[in-house]
């Protein structure tokens, strides 16, 4: 038996990705939730469906560096739990009415989108024993290329994505417009972050053919009636919660949280999988990601402004670390 953890696990995706591996009876399962009441909740709806024990909540808040560490710590200090061999980084957010912050004052969807998970799988990698299998969930909206109906990213120096004031360039946008494009482009910045781990992990030798730690990026679709519209307003979430679920089956690229939930836990259990890293999944399907996210100089530019502004040291993270970046920290 081995331990995945599963941020934002207490309801829609991440709840159904939880409830597909308690199925196999074959992983202790850890849910990372921002409530602790929320996520005792969750564990209670999992074993009554399940009757499996091997489930547990922590609390997490991804909107806090200080929280993301004690997290770390806290599990870190575990030692009867089987090993880490998974960890799906799902928790998401959306602000549409205006700037939201982090405790650490970064705009909140790329704070919690990018930063938060950037910053929790670097504090993991110590912990996990390979093979093991990393996965960071995106969206379609990160590719200008598709008809979403959302405004493309906007791809900045992560500096100006966490604190947008500083932006002398930014277009002057309504907040419902401002706040799609930020998740949007922390969506961009999740793919980008999926494949320059993966490659730093292979370059530095920590993922090995016969024991590999794979990090892919996952696309569920459009899954209308999850609280990602939780911030739009009343007629908005009307449409999202009521509307839009009944016309899934004939919406482009819309899935239900089950089906999505189902096909996220394949990039866990999948063996077929075992050794595909650094790719881009539409549900069960490796699809292309957007042109800009395979342009390796801007995601280590990403990665390395990442890890200043979250002050990565080199005693937190097994990866290489850019002198400024510990230095900053």
């Amino acid at each position: 038996m081995n331990t995945v953890i599963i941020t934002g696990a207490n309801s829609g995706l991440g709840f159904e990705c939880a409830t597909t591996l308690v199925a196999t009876r074959e992983w202790y399962v850890i849910l990372a939730c921002r409530s602790a009441e929320r996520g005792r909740d969750a564990v209670k709806r999992l074993f009554g469906r399940s009757w499996y024990k091997n489930i547990e909540a922590m609390v997490l808040d991804l909107g806090s560096l200080a929280a993301i560490r004690a997290f770390a710590a806290s599990y870190g200090e575990r030692t009867d739990l089987p090993p880490l061999s998974a960890l799906v980084c799902n928790a998401g957010t959306q602000v549409v009415s205006g700037v939201s912050r982090t405790a650490d004052g970064f705009e909140a969807t790329f704070g919690v989108n990018h930063l938060g998970h950037f910053l929790l799988a670097n504090l993991l990698l110590r912990q996990m024993i390979a093979p093991a299998r990393i996965v960071i969930v995106s969206s379609g909206t990160h590719n200008p290329a598709e008809t979403t109906g959302m405004p493309p990213p906007r791809l900045r120096d992560a500096r100006l994505m966490a604190f947008p004031e500083r932006d002398a360039e930014a277009p002057a946008e309504k907040p419902g417009v401002f706040g799609r494009r930020a998740y949007s482009t922390s969506k961009l910045c999740n793919v980008m972050c999926a494949y320059e781990m993966s490659r730093r992990l292979r370059q530095e030798g920590l993922s090995a053919p016969d024991a590999p730690i794979t990090v892919n990026a996952f696309d569920p679709g459009l899954m209308p009636g999850t609280g990602l519209a939780r911030d739009y307003p009343g007629l908005a979430q009307f449409a999202w919660n009521r509307v839009l679920p009944i016309l899934t089956p004939v919406l482009p690229h819309a899935n239900s949280s089950k089906r999505s939930g189902k096909a996220l836990a394949s990039l866990v259990t999948d063996p077929k999988l075992a050794r595909t890293t650094e790719k881009y999944f539409r549900g069960y399907k490796e699809s292309p990601s957007s042109t800009e996210s395979y342009e390796r100089d801007k995601a280590a530019a990403l990665w390395q402004a990442s890890a200043e502004l979250v002050r990565l040291t080199r005693d937190e993270t097994p990866l290489k670390l850019d002198v400024r970046a510990a230095s900053a920290a």
